[in-house]
C-alpha cells in the first residue's frame, strides 16, 4: 500500500529535525520523573507535524482524517520511545515507524472490498453468537442455526462469512485447511467446500487488495468471494480464461510483491 499525496510538503524535506536527535539523547539519559515527562513531551510536540503528514499521505482511502491523524500520533510516540539515537538520524528511524503503524491500522481495521453496512452488522453479530453456540451445541454451529438464533436469513449469514474476506482475505497462497492437498487457493477453480456451512471456517489473513485497480479487485471478488471458476469470470469480463489465469496471476504476485515490502518496511519499524 503505497500512501499518496506531496511528498514535498511541510514537515517533510524542509524541515529535517536535526533538533531531535540532541533532545533524544537527553531523553534516554534523563532518568524518570517530571523532568523526563516535560522532555519528552516537549519532543512529541515538535514532531506532531511530522505524524500528521505522514496521515496526509494516506488520505482518500475510506479512513477519517481524525482517525489516520490519531494512529499515526501512535506511531509517533513509538518511534520516540524506542529510538536509540546511537543508530543514526531521527527521520530514518521515525518515518518507518509511523507509516509502519498507519499500514498495519489499513491492514487490520479497514474492509479492502465494499460490503454493505447490514452485511457488516450481521458479520459482528455471527462472531458474538460463535462462541456461546459453539459452547452449548458442543460445536461450531452451522449458517442455519446462527440463522435462527439471531433472527435473520440464512444467506445473509452466509454473506456476513464471505464478507470475512473484504476485511481480511486469505492468505493466496494458503493451502485449504485439513484437505491433505499442498494446492494453494489460488489455483482452486470454484471448488465446493463441504465445510463451508461453518462460520469457522470465515478467512481471517489479512492482505493488500486495497492497492489493486479496480479490476484486479473485481477478478479477485468473483473468484474468492463468490468462488467462481477462470471459465465463469471469462465470460462476466469477456476475455478467456487464460487471459482471466495470466491476469489473476498477475495480480496474486503483485499481492505478494506488496506483501514483501509490507513486511520489510514493518520490520524497519519494529527495530
Amino acid at each position: 500500500m503505497e500512501p499518496t499525496g506531496d511528498t514535498g510538503a511541510a514537515g517533510t524535506h524542509e524541515d529535517d529535525y536535526d533538533d531531535v536527535h540532541p533532545q533524544c539523547c537527553e531523553l534516554r539519559r534523563t532518568p524518570e520523573g517530571a523532568r523526563r515527562d516535560s522532555l519528552r513531551c516537549k519532543i512529541i510536540t515538535r514532531c506532531l507535524p511530522l505524524a500528521d503528514h505522514i496521515a496526509g499521505r494516506f488520505a482518500g482511502r475510506g479512513e477519517s482524517a481524525d482517525d489516520l491523524r490519531q494512529v499515526a500520533r501512535l506511531g509517533l510516540i513509538k518511534a520516540i520511545d524506542r529510538y536509540d539515537p546511537s543508530k543514526g538520524p531521527f527521520l530514518g528511524y521515525a518515518v518507518p515507524t509511523i507509516m509502519g503503524e498507519v499500514r498495519r491500522h489499513f491492514r487490520d481495521h479497514t474492509w479492502v472490498i465494499h460490503v454493505p453496512r447490514r452485511i457488516k452488522d450481521t458479520r459482528q453479530r455471527v462472531r458474538a453468537a460463535i462462541g456461546p453456540m459453539s459452547q452449548r451445541l458442543g460445536r461450531a454451529p452451522t449458517a442455519t442455526e446462527l440463522a435462527a438464533e439471531l433472527g435473520v436469513d440464512r444467506d445473509e449469514v452466509v454473506q456476513s462469512v464471505d464478507a470475512a474476506v473484504a476485511y481480511r482475505p486469505s492468505s493466496l497462497d494458503a493451502a485449504a485447511p485439513g484437505d491433505g492437498k499442498s494446492e494453494p487457493a489460488a489455483a482452486r477453480q470454484g471448488l465446493d467446500d463441504p465445510r463451508y456451512s461453518s462460520v469457522e471456517d470465515a478467512l481471517t489473513v489479512a492482505g493488500l487488495v486495497s492497492t489493486l485497480t479496480e479490476r484486479e479487485r473485481l477478478i479477485l471478488r468473483l473468484r474468492f468471494c463468490e468462488n467462481l471458476p477462470q471459465s465463469q469470470i471469462g465470460r462476466r469480463l469477456g476475455v478467456s480464461q487464460v487471459q482471466v489465469s495470466r491476469l489473476l496471476g498477475a495480480t496474486l504476485e503483485r499481492l505478494r510483491q506488496s506483501c514483501r515490502e509490507e513486511s520489510a518496511a514493518m520490520g524497519m519499524s519494529g527495530a
